[in-house]
């Protein structure tokens, strides 16, 4: 062969070569592994995490890594790890040098996914997903296959399976096996080679088709920034779990509730003393669940039960739903007759929709723990007359047994007759007969021996309303929930020691510190919008997913700021849940932050900060206009209500002369302004849900030429501006339109002015002496920010952000009224961002939202690099807190709020922050230092 021939022939193979490796990296390399399309779809859980190094630290922060590392599965992975790097480096190298050589280094800060799979009648697996990112990398991992091989403690072989070539490490001694399937340079492991092999099956679907988290494709979770990793979790696969841990029959309500939603995606955050996780879950779709027969019914407060709850409750399930529903298999096979059936249903009619299952403390592991029903009494002394119908109606004895303050009959029914639809037959004697008590504004039900033995407890004050801990455990759960689980590992100990499944019963004795590190465990289900469930769109829709949050919870440790303390201090609660947002009035020397604030029910009340003592309060003719919260007006609070306006004296909460205004009946106030000048008394103007705007003066009486009817609503509360002595109101619609009109209802010469696209939110005004030089800030939906004069001239417009079809933008003026003081918030599917108008680049705060419906953003400026940006999610309950450099503030973890808002006052004498926020029940005041 010719010189010439040989080179052409290396050349082009030379060339082969590079178009190979060109194609590859152009289309097969170039192509993202998604991980999630690999796992088999029966997997129960997937477990996805990306900081590995972090997840350690926050984990031994936790207090739990010790007891995790204890674990024998644990230690015998770590033993095989640790005798392979020994035989890969000769044991002559450093420990250091071994980990960083070792297969746990792999991990690092890569997305590393852990599925498990139930395989066999009581046996689970796992399989293990780890993307090699080196070629380094790879040569580790393929080196310690083959070192370990060449032991003789192991043997090392290959198979091919539908054409991909699997590598098996068997183990001489017991027959362990290790599956190892490299899918360009995506190891996956399983010591259960069948699931190797489901793997290698998903590779021949299309690349569209689904994965087992279809249902959650644009939300990541591990974007944010305090998340540690991501639990992926299928209610349907749930039972086949719990089948595998406990003995059959003994998890059939769990089975049942479990039917609210098809699956879940929690983000986790580890903290020291907890591990929070928080998501979204998708209905389940399924005819007969119970997410289908709860469709429309509000959530519940869970907060209520603390009085009736005795300290020895082991497990409690609460569930807002409608008593009445089909019946279950048990309780149709009960003839109660027709007279039975119908003083049942006037029961239930006495009773509030949802109930809460309990079960108390096994006294041993042999005995079935007490199984006790709470229904809320929304009409105590009625649900009374409707038992003695029940007792008459089914022959049964009149006596009672008096246990303290309360009295014990028999039922004559069963709970499963009470409450078919919510309520299946438990373990503990399923359809015994039972006894029945009212506790203050609960119907309870269960066996006389453990009705008695419960009401002894409550007598006795042994309840969780007394308890720091109990109370501290619900002030971090959701304040509203359809499904509420609480557990207290402590009190179930013995209940989980009966119910195991034999085979696991040693596995739990010897992690029992694990076990009870968190004995608090609480798992909520917050529902979508009513109207949302009865008209749905797809299952990815944020509207339609139910928040999820699972807590586990170390008592005396890791509470959210404040808890603990408030728990112990018993601050005082309120019959009536409070509402809307605090009003400071002005401090003084004893008392820096008295507020005002509302329940639900309309009463009004000024609170001292020394243990909240009510200075007053006031009952209103209904609950305060949402849209117009309680502000100070000449030194007085003014509210308003449906249809009246009040003016309040902050010092005894006497209304002001000619207060309060009584409007027509088909006026509904939606907003209240009022002039800022310092006239005796305020000019009023009304924004009504009917897009009407009316003036008038505080006497009542209407100005000539009003009400105004707007074409569109309202973007946000309308402005009452005084410009040279005269009257200016300024309405902004969200059809893009900005309006000035006289105190004569006439519009002023420029107006109306075009913002160029939609408006949301509200205005900004400069008012001056001319109407020149009076100025308007807003903000369009193309995320443009205008200033204009009251001459109808646009002075000036620049984009603050970039903008999308779905974003949302809004103005943020600052709480106190700071004359230019503000912030700009954009809301774009599922991003919240806040952004520094007077600043360029990046957004001063970027966080993931979790649900749907208004993000109230808050802005306080106290000037001198003193900045608080409040962020409230109303659905989970909670607010965040940031400086204005984005850093949150106090801690990173959020308070729990059910406010619209909060209020935020500086102390300048001690460097702090005082904090007033809504929970539930109570007005909580907290302090943060100044960093």
């Amino acid at each position: 062969m010719s010189r010439k021939l040989l080179a052409l022939l290396g050349a082009a193979l030379l060339l082969l070569s590079l178009a190979t490796y060109v194609y590859y990296r152009r289309t097969l390399a170039s192509v993202p592994i998604d991980p999630y399309a690999l796992v088999p779809d029966d997997a129960v859980l997937v477990l996805a995490t990306r900081d590995h190094p972090a997840l350690v630290r926050h984990l031994q922060e936790a207090g739990v890594w010790d007891n995790i590392s204890g674990v024998r599965y644990f230690q015998q992975v770590a033993g095989q790890l640790a005798l392979a790097d020994s035989l890969d480096t000769g044991g002559n190298t450093s420990l250091a040098a071994r980990q960083r050589r070792g297969l746990l280094a792999l991990l690092g800060r890569k997305l590393v996914l852990t599925s498990l799979h139930i395989t066999g009648p009581g046996q689970v697996d796992v399989l293990y997903q780890i993307p090699l990112a080196t070629v380094r990398e790879y040569r580790q991992a393929r080196g310690l296959l083959e070192t370990l091989g060449r032991d003789a403690r192991y043997t090392l072989s290959t198979r091919t399976y539908e054409g991909y070539e699997l590598q098996e490490l068997t183990a001489t001694e017991g027959g362990g096996r290790l599956t190892v399937l490299n899918y360009r340079n995506h190891l996956l492991l399983s010591t259960h080679a069948p699931l190797v092999e489901a793997a290698v099956q998903r590779l021949q679907l299309p690349a569209d088709a689904p994965t087992v988290r279809a249902g959650f494709n644009d939300t990541d979770l591990l974007r944010l920034r305090e998340v540690d990793a991501t639990l992926l979790l299928n209610f349907r696969r749930l039972p086949g779990l719990l089948d595998v841990l406990f003995r059959p029959g003994t998890h059939a309500q769990l089975d049942q509730a479990a039917t609210l939603a098809r699956e879940a995606l929690l983000g986790l955050k580890i903290e020291p003393g907890q591990l929070l996780l928080t998501g979204l879950a998708n209905p389940e779709t399924a005819t007969r669940s119970w997410h289908q027969q709860l469709r429309g019914q509000p959530a519940q407060s869970l907060r209520t039960l603390a009085d009736v709850l005795t300290l020895r409750t082991a497990l409690v399930m609460a569930v807002a739903g409608p008593l009445a529903g089909p019946a279950a298999p048990a309780a149709r096979a009960d003839s109660v007759g027709q007279q039975g059936r119908a003083a049942l249903d006037s029961l239930r009619a006495a009773l509030g929709p949802g109930l809460a299952l309990t079960y108390l403390a096994a006294p041993a592991p042999a005995m079935a723990p007490a199984r006790l029903v709470l229904a809320r009494c929304a009409a105590p002394a009625r649900a009374a007359l409707w038992l003695a119908r029940l007792r008459r109606l089914n022959s049964v004895s009149p006596a009672f047994v008096r246990m303290g303050a309360y009295n014990v009959y028999g039922a004559g029914f069963t709970a499963e007759q009470l409450a078919p639809a919510l309520l299946s037959a438990g373990p503990a004697s399923p359809g015994a007969a039972l006894s029945a008590a009212l506790v203050r504004d609960y119907l309870v039900l269960g066996e006389p021996t453990a009705l008695q033995a419960y009401l002894t407890d409550v007598a006795a004050g042994q309840t969780w309303s007394r308890s720091a801990a109990q109370v501290a455990l619900l002030q971090q759960t959701l304040p509203q929930a359809r499904l509420t689980v609480l557990a207290d590992t402590r009190q179930a100990w013995n209940a989980l020691l009966g119910y195991l499944a034999e085979e696991r019963r040693a596995g739990l004795l010897r992690n029992e510190s694990l076990v009870k590190h968190f004995p608090q465990i609480a798992w909520q289900l917050f529902p979508p919008d009513a109207a949302a469930e009865l008209a749905p769109t797809a299952s990815s829709e944020p509207s339609n997913q139910y928040y999820a949050q699972l807590l586990l919870r170390r008592p005396g440790q890791g509470a959210s700021p404040g808890a603990e303390a408030d728990a112990a201090a018993g601050s005082p609660r309120f019959r009536t849940a409070l509402v809307g947002q605090p009003l400071l009035l002005p401090a003084t020397p004893d008392d820096l932050t008295p507020a005002v604030v509302a329940d639900s029910l309309g009463v009004v009340r000024a609170l001292s900060s020394r243990d909240n003592v009510a200075l007053w309060a006031d009952t209103l003719p209904g609950p305060v206009v949402v849209g117009s919260p309680p502000r100070l007006v000449r030194g007085r609070v003014l509210l308003a209500t449906a249809h009246r306006l009040h003016w309040l004296n902050p010092a005894d909460g006497q209304q002001a002369p000619g207060f309060p205004l009584n409007l027509p009946d088909s006026v509904t106030i939606a907003a209240v302004a009022t002039s800022p000048t310092l006239r005796p008394v305020p000019h009023l103007l009304l924004a009504t849900t009917d897009n009407d705007l009316l003036l008038l003066d505080a006497n009542g009486r209407q100005f000539a030429g009003w009400p105004r009817r707007l074409e569109a609503p309202l973007a946000g509360p309308p402005l009452l501006l005084t410009v040279g002595g005269r009257d200016v109101v300024v309405a902004a619609l969200r059809n893009g339109y900005v309006y000035a009109f006289t105190q004569a209802g006439e519009r002023y010469p420029g107006f109306p002015v075009s913002a160029g696209a939609h408006l949301e939110g509200p205005l900004l005004a400069q008012p001056a002496a001319t109407l020149a030089r009076s100025v308007l800030r807003l903000v369009n939906q193309h995320g443009e920010l205008l200033t204009l004069t009251l001459s109808g001239d646009i002075t000036n417009r620049r984009r603050v952000a970039t903008w999308s079809r779905t974003a949302t933008f809004t103005l943020v003026p600052e709480a106190s009224g700071r004359v230019g003081a503000f912030v700009v918030a954009r809301e774009d599917g599922g991003q919240l961002a806040v952004f520094n108008p007077t600043a360029t680049g990046a957004p001063l705060l970027s966080r993931q939202l979790l649900t749907s419906g208004p993000k109230p953003v808050q802005w306080f400026d106290f000037g001198a690099s003193r900045q608080v940006l409040a962020f409230t999610e109303p659905g989970p309950g909670q607010v965040s807190l940031f400086n204005g450099k984005g850093q949150p503030l106090g801690s990173t973890a959020p308070w729990p709020s059910t406010g619209t808002g909060v209020a935020v006052r500086y102390d300048a004498a001690r460097r702090r922050y005082l904090l007033v926020r809504v929970l539930g029940h109570e007005l909580r005041r907290d302090e943060i230092a100044q960093p």
